[in-house]
């Protein structure tokens, strides 16, 4: 649960690493992610962070043997373990027992979690890669917005604007979803981690005093960088049938200013904001048409096609330049805008129950996969899954 995190900020602060430092994160179970990860990786000059605050967390625990036993495979004993391994845990006697020595176990509190956990020691790979003064930045930033969400009245506080426009378009407009759209590719994992960050917060269907909720909470968060996005998913949002606010990032200053790319890059950022905003109304698009020679039914129908109903609502945050303290600004307000909207819904925006059933279910299955005995015990879906399963592998 705390991949998502660090791996976004050392990719949005890649100008800011400190030479001769490459960071990699893995944390799917599926061996390809591991696996793939290694083969760039030269065991003498590789340190490996294992984050698990139990040290018994099945995706983690199970990475991290195979990453033990790869660097064994070029060591010369066991003792190259605590060379190479550093742990983000509080169980002390497990990460000395995986051969890590304690003294590199870097602690942190036991209600931190994962999602909001970047702050913490979990983000030790974030203070490696860019150096601990940009660190320190990075917590400056979400300190002031910390202080601004304290302190600012209501109707100047922009982690509470934020949420309250969320809860307008999501209760009475009935917005099922909310685009975040980083003009910026160092910004590219900025929409999976507030993806985590809301719908594991606020994907909840009982209040905090345990009752049905009657309305709808959590929406669905997407989006993806810049003009990726604009060839890929901005048809719907423009011309289609479901309401999606979005909210549009980018600085104004680029890290690589190379000829016209930024000018070109934010002249887009500015017009899919008109555009949403202001729309094309059927009588403009008419008499471009006409001025172009279409006539008769052809009129008709390009008319209807190239007509934008506009009133699309979007928030856009332009900033002078991604530095590490801009960054840690911008986490905070999203945080800080899903614990208001959770506090409105009144649920539990610090619970995850939904994914402990699946783990719950995962670890009983386990044990069945291990031979080919035909499986009866789950509903007849599963069950077939199961089997058909045995017969493939």
């Amino acid at each position: 649960g705390s991949d998502l995190g660090p791996k976004m900020v050392t990719s949005a602060l890649k100008p800011y690493a400190q030479d001769g430092l490459r960071a990699h994160y893995v944390s799917n179970v599926d061996g390809t992610d591991i696996a793939e990860t290694l083969k760039r990786l030269n065991p003498q000059t590789t340190l490996f962070l294992i984050a698990s605050k139990t040290f018994t967390t099945q995706e983690t625990m199970t990475n991290a043997r195979t990453a033990r036993q790869w660097l064994l495979q070029s060591a010369p004993n066991e003792n190259a373990v605590a060379k190479h391994f550093a742990a983000l845990s509080t169980n002390a006697r497990a990460v000395a027992e995986f051969g890590i020595d304690p003294a590199n176990m870097f602690e942190f509190w036991d209600w931190v979690g994962g999602r909001y956990s970047l702050w913490s020691a979990i983000g030790l790979s974030i203070a490696i890669y860019v150096g601990m003064d940009n660190f320190e930045d990075l917590l400056l930033g979400a300190h002031q917005v910390d202080q601004h969400f304290r302190s600012a009245p209501f109707e100047k506080n922009i982690p509470v604007i934020m949420a309250l426009l969320g809860v307008w378009y999501n209760n009475f407009f009935n917005a099922q979803s909310h685009a975040i759209l980083p003009y910026s590719q160092y910004l590219q994992y900025f929409p999976a981690y507030f993806q985590q960050g809301d719908m594991e917060s606020n994907g909840k269907s009982v209040t905090q005093d345990g009752q049905p909720v009657p309305y709808s909470t959590g929406p669905i968060i997407w989006g993806q960088p810049g003009t990726n996005g604009q060839h890929a998913f901005y048809q719907l949002i423009h011309q289609g049938t479901k309401l999606i606010p979005c909210d549009f990032l980018a600085p104004a200053q680029s890290h690589n200013p190379i000829g016209q790319h930024h000018p070109i890059l934010l002249s887009n950022f500015f017009a899919q904001t008109e555009a949403l905003m202001k729309g094309r109304p059927p009588a403009e698009v008419r008499a471009e048409l006409q001025a172009q020679g279409v006539s008769g039914a052809q009129l008709d129908l390009l008319t209807a096609a190239k007509t934008f109903a506009g009133n699309k609502p979007t928030n856009s945050f332009l900033f002078k330049k991604l530095t590490p303290k801009t960054l840690g600004a911008l986490i905070a307000l999203y945080e800080h805008k899903i614990f208001t909207q959770g506090v409105i819904w009144n649920i539990n925006s610090f619970d995850q129950m939904g994914v402990e059933l699946g783990k719950a279910l995962a670890k009983a299955i386990l044990p069945e996969l291990a031979d080919n005995t035909e499986i009866s015990s789950h509903d007849s879906s599963t069950n077939g899954l199961i089997n058909a399963w045995k017969t493939m592998r």
